[in-house]
């Protein structure tokens, strides 16, 4: 019988650079889905994801990253506290500099706050993207190579350039209104085993036919 991945090994193919997110993050503002990973060839050491691909992470806002994603070599993720304020002659943090500058640690609060960055499942983001602070990237979306995302991806989208735009879906409107309701990503690690070649390979009309509540299942 196929023997499923194990979803909670740092390192799933012995030898290779390659982390499984979910055993690494410590963060209780980071969370990341099963099977998700980082990295072929990361030069430095990916390990260190948390600390040097999430940048400006001091809360309260999460980064989110659901089953199955692929993130490649020098992903990052700038969240909420690279805001700077814009509404005065200098956007310089003079607070956080020492002396008594923190006295007026006050100017650096109420700062715009985009809210939670979000990816879903099964998504791949390209060597070096960028992903802007209160970013939605659907199901299912490719982010090409150097991509810098300010604004929300589509599920099933496939976004490139700087800023990121939406170049074409993967699939048409009724096809992607299919795919999320079969939830791949939830099938169970022996299901999706057996059906690997499906998941990878298949149609949208065969995935159906080997969901796990299929009807003639």
């Amino acid at each position: 019988m196929p023997v499923p991945a194990e979803p909670t090994v740092l390192h799933p193919m012995p030898g290779q650079p390659r982390v499984l997110l979910r055993p690494l993050v410590k963060s209780p503002l980071i969370e990341v889905g099963e099977y998700s990973s980082y990295s072929y060839d990361d030069p430095d050491d990916p390990t260190a994801f948390e600390t040097r691909n999430v940048l400006h992470h001091c809360g309260p806002e999460k980064l989110i990253i659901g089953k199955f994603c692929a993130l490649g070599t020098g992903v990052r993720f700038i969240m909420n506290g690279a805001n700077h304020r814009m509404d005065g002659p200098s956007t310089f943090p003079f607070p956080t500099m020492g002396g008594s500058w923190p006295e007026h640690f006050d100017l650096l609060t109420g700062l715009p706050n985009r809210g939670d960055t979000v990816v879903g499942n099964d998504v791949r983001l390209g060597h070096g993207t960028t992903v802007m602070p209160g970013v939605r990237i659907g199901h299912g979306a490719i982010i090409a190579t150097g991509a810098v995302v300010t604004s929300d991806v589509p599920d099933y989208g496939i976004a490139g350039g700087n800023p990121a735009r939406l170049v074409r879906t993967r699939y048409d409107d009724r096809d992607i209104a299919r795919l999320p309701s079969v939830a791949r990503w939830d099938w169970p690690a022996e299901h999706t085993t057996e059906h690997a070649r499906t998941i990878m390979s298949g149609s949208i009309a065969d995935l159906e036919a080997d969901a796990p509540d299929a009807p003639h299942r």
